[in-house]
């Protein structure tokens, strides 16, 4: 393909129909600013030719121009001399010479036209070349942000499988357990203050059961003698 064909193929393109459509549109992205990147450098050195071929046009025009000049300063010393035969050969010469300025100056103006439109054409694929490079660095940053997502999204259906859960209710378990087991240390323990207020009401109990066991031996020993 030919670097014009390749140029207006880039240029015509829509790079965001291209890349809605491309299985890998990073991929696709980097081929296309190679493509650019590479057409941009082939267009700038037939541009560079071209200006140098103008250039070099002008210096040999004005060359010729300086020999017409010369065969009509001769044309008219012949005339002051009275020799028409030399002055006619001058004036062949002149318009030989002003032909071939004339070529000379149709030639450059070509290679000016030329030279824009190489311009033209190379400021079209620069702006095409940045809107890529544009869309490239958005690319980057959504595949930056979608593996960030995807990764969060992995480690949310990680954490939600079976196994994971299972090793989260196992972990609730045990300190359950744990926490069972602190509380059947004191189990069936009662405070110090509790336990010695509940062993004076026992002593005053047994004390009452005594004096009624007490009183009631004696009743008995008593109603004994007097029989």
């Amino acid at each position: 393909m030919g670097i014009f064909s390749r140029f207006r193929d880039i240029i015509n393109s829509n790079i965001s129909a291209m890349l809605d459509k491309a299985e890998d549109p990073e991929k696709l992205i980097k081929l296309m600013i190679r493509e650019m990147e590479d057409t941009l450098v082939e267009i700038k050195a037939s541009c560079a030719g071209v200006m140098a071929n103008s250039k070099k046009a002008q210096r040999q025009m004005e060359e010729i121009r300086s020999r017409g000049k010369y065969w009509e300063e001769r044309a008219t010393l012949a005339v002051t001399k009275s020799r028409d035969d030399l002055a006619r050969e001058a004036l062949v010469e002149k318009r030989r010479y002003a032909d071939r300025a004339e070529a000379l100056l149709q030639e450059s103006i070509k290679f000016d036209a030329l030279v824009e439109q190489y311009q033209d054409d190379i400021r079209q694929l620069e702006e095409k070349l940045e809107s890529a490079r544009e869309k490239q660095r958005i690319l980057v940053q959504r595949h930056i942000r979608a593996n960030r997502k995807k990764r969060a999204q992995e480690e949310i259906r990680r954490f939600d499988s079976s196994e994971a859960i299972l090793k989260f209710e196992d972990l609730e378990n045990r300190i359950e357990r744990m926490e069972a087991e602190a509380d059947l240390v004191n189990f069936g323990k009662k405070p110090a203050v509790e336990a010695e207020w509940e062993s004076l009401l026992v002593d005053e109990e047994i004390e009452k059961e005594l004096q009624t066991l007490k009183s009631s031996i004696k009743k008995e020993n008593e109603g004994t003698s007097t029989a």
